[in-house]
């Protein structure tokens, strides 16, 4: 049976996890820093063709191409959190099902889909849960753009 605390904990991760979706989704891309992850984060995108490197670089390649008008629009659906805790630490496996809109270089957009799962370890800090490592594991794609190399 989980103690309160184990339950607190697993919500409050569980909240940041979606939290996370949404901020990257509403393009509030520099909250990343203060909300989500630790200083120290070390975050790995490179399974899906992004960035692998500290908080400041990761959020100059999120900024640099979710907010730019290449990715009009994103969805990032998160789903079986699963939790690990260790007293202030934990770590987890999330399922992420992620409709991206792409702007095309001829004109128009094209939808794709991106299944993927965020491997984290957490930390608890004093200002709550954060994520202190992310890394990208690829499950699958559908329809990307043929120059895409996913």
């Amino acid at each position: 049976m989980l103690s309160q605390q184990e339950l607190s904990d697993r919500f409050e991760i569980q909240d940041l996890v979606f939290h996370y979706a949404d901020l990257i989704d509403s393009k509030q891309i520099g909250r990343l820093r203060t909300e989500i992850f630790t200083e120290d984060a070390h975050i790995d995108y490179s399974a899906m063709g992004g960035s692998v490197g500290n908080l400041d670089t990761t959020i100059e390649f999120l900024e640099a191409s979710l907010v730019s008008e290449l990715f009009p629009n994103t969805q990032h659906l998160n789903a079986n959190v699963q939790v690990q805790l260790d007293g202030d630490a934990a770590t987890g496996r999330v399922m992420c099902f992620n409709p991206m809109e792409m702007a095309l270089p001829e004109g128009g957009t094209q939808t794709f889909f991106l299944g993927l799962w965020y491997v984290d370890e957490y930390r608890r800090t004093d200002t709550g849960w954060r994520i202190s490592r992310r890394a990208e594991e690829k499950s699958w794609v559908f329809n990307a753009p043929d120059f895409m190399e996913l």
